[in-house]
């Protein structure tokens, strides 16, 4: 049951949050969002030791949404191997947000992991801070408030690469963002804890560490559980996520990646 719960969590890639959101300090810019484009793919490789749990894929693509400029996001996680046999999971997300701000549109969660199963669709609306939730498996509708700047699970992922300015990160300090997910608002927290080299399939790459803070219980023992390495590079490759368990630790690895909107910068020796 552990590793069935892990493996969910870390086809997410980034659902880990604590509390409600109450304030963002990660505020929109003028310029268009510069530290990705067009066409950028990843692959990630989820593993405990050698054994392998599950892939994911996230690809980005412009394209327009009720005549708005977007990015859509699409990403797609699935147990692999031995880890299906015992828990399948095929997971869809898919965001669209803004190519100016960086604010989703719409918002679709399309899962089945071990036969749970939701069907779901998001509309947002910043000017109103109105999230509107459609639950096609349920078919029920419903309105809810967001906070300001709030993003989705996969639209996040991507805020937070271009609107942090981490040449000013100070180590200690903690980063919000606010997020509505499941049909509530959440405050999403990371914390500095300073600069690392990690030998890679690519090379040795400089990160950024983090630590984000999770919900600790079922299947973390405490709050400060997960670290997630970024590389220090204008790209801000999510490079390496750790989840130590109770037993064992469950690592989440960049695998592949194309067309990149900046060079990937790897120490050469």
């Amino acid at each position: 049951m552990l590793m069935k719960k892990t493996i969910v969590l870390l086809l997410l890639v980034f659902p880990l949050y604590c509390g409600y959101a109450q304030e963002n300090n990660l505020l929109p810019k003028e310029e268009p969002l510069e530290a990705f484009k067009d066409g950028e793919w990843f692959e990630f490789r989820i593993h405990y030791g050698v054994f392998n749990a599950s892939r994911i894929t996230l690809e980005l693509k412009a394209d327009t949404l009720d005549l708005v400029p977007v990015f859509h996001a699409k990403g797609y996680g699935r147990t692999t191997g031995l880890a299906r046999f015992f828990f399948k999971v095929e997971d869809y997300y898919q965001s669209y947000f803004g190519q100016q701000d960086g604010l989703p549109r719409k918002f679709i969660r399309d899962i089945d992991e071990g036969g749970y199963t939701k069907d779901v669709e998001i509309d947002f609306d910043h000017q109103s801070k109105i999230a509107k939730v459609n639950n096609k498996k349920k078919k029920k509708k419903a309105q809810h408030s967001i906070n300001e700047n709030a993003q989705d699970l996969i639209s996040a992922f991507y805020y937070l690469r271009n609107f942090y300015a981490t040449d000013q990160l100070v180590e200690g300090e903690d980063i919000s963002l606010n997020m509505f997910f499941d049909d509530e608002n959440y405050l999403f927290k990371l914390r500095f804890l300073g600069k690392e080299t990690l030998d890679t399939k690519f090379g040795k790459v400089r990160c950024l560490k983090l630590r984000p803070f999770v919900q600790s219980g079922r299947v973390f023992s405490e709050q400060e559980s997960v670290t997630l390495w970024v590389s220090d590079d204008a790209n801000k490759l999510p490079i390496k996520l750790r989840a130590d368990l109770r037993v064992g630790s469950i690592d989440c690895d960049l695998e592949n990646v194309k067309n990149l909107r900046h060079p990937f910068e790897i120490i050469v020796q």
